[in-house]
């Protein structure tokens, strides 16, 4: 039995959720309890859900046990849309720009745990995400860029059109000292690899087309993406070529 088995279990059996997902959080700390939060994820209701969201930034600040909730009443939201309950959705998007970065990558993966079960409806709903806010493009990129969710090849073209969105928004961003653009340039420094690698023919091409691009932070993801290893396995020399051409 596995970690998130062991605590679904313990929360069957537990009439107080709150105050033992408080002393089991993890936080304050480096890392929140993942497993914990994705036991709630699977074991809860919506009225639970909901009553771990009522807490604000102010009640629930970063890296306190209060986040915790958060935390996992955003993952449960991703439970709710699996079920096909779809007013979840309004919700889950409204904390991809939240301030806490353990909420907002709750969010990313509530929306990988929707794409597991309704992987259509995903795709629609992230290219809607993809010409939102910079949060919003991150969690999109996020959500889709996931090597389980594009093993099937027709989900392919899709996330290649998301992601030119997100590297189109990229070159028009004015304020690029905002904490938003530099947490969406950095997931975008690796989010073109993990496609790319899934389908090299259509990856290959649809990435070779951004380094006519002179904007230096498009060039910065280019070069990232570069980097990553499962770029040089995929193809060594194909990689060293483009190394050596956006240097010109």
């Amino acid at each position: 039995m596995g970690k998130v088995d062991e605590y679904i279990e313990k929360l069957k059996h537990l009439k107080d959720w709150e105050a033992y997902l408080l002393a089991e959080s993890g936080l304050p700390g480096r890392r929140a309890n993942i497993e914990l939060g994705k036991a709630v994820a699977q074991t809860g209701n919506a009225e639970q859900f909901y009553e771990f969201l009522k807490y604000d930034v102010q009640e629930a600040q970063t890296n306190s046990p209060y986040e915790f909730l958060v935390f996992c009443g955003v993952l449960g939201l991703g439970q709710l849309l699996a079920r096909g309950d779809m007013g979840a959705l309004g919700r889950l998007r409204s904390f991809a720009s939240d301030p806490r970065w353990r909420v907002r990558e709750a969010v990313a993966m509530a929306l990988q745990h929707y794409g597991q079960a309704n992987p259509g409806d995903l795709l629609a709903e992230m290219e809607y995400w993809s010409v939102g806010n910079v949060w919003e493009q991150r969690a999109a990129a996020a959500a889709v860029c996931e090597p389980d969710f594009l093993v099937q090849v027709e989900r392919i073209s899709t996330v290649f059109d998301i992601l030119d969105h997100i590297t189109k928004a990229i070159e028009r961003y004015q304020d690029r000292l905002e904490d938003g653009f530099q947490v969406l340039k950095k997931g975008m420094g690796y989010c073109w690899s993990v496609a790319v690698v899934a389908a090299p023919e259509e990856g290959k091409t649809r990435f070779e087309r951004w380094f006519a691009s002179r904007d230096p932070d498009v060039r910065w993801v280019l070069k990232e993406n570069l980097k990553k290893k499962r770029m040089l396995k995929m193809d060594t020399e194909w990689v060293e070529k483009w190394r050596i051409m956006i240097e010109v």
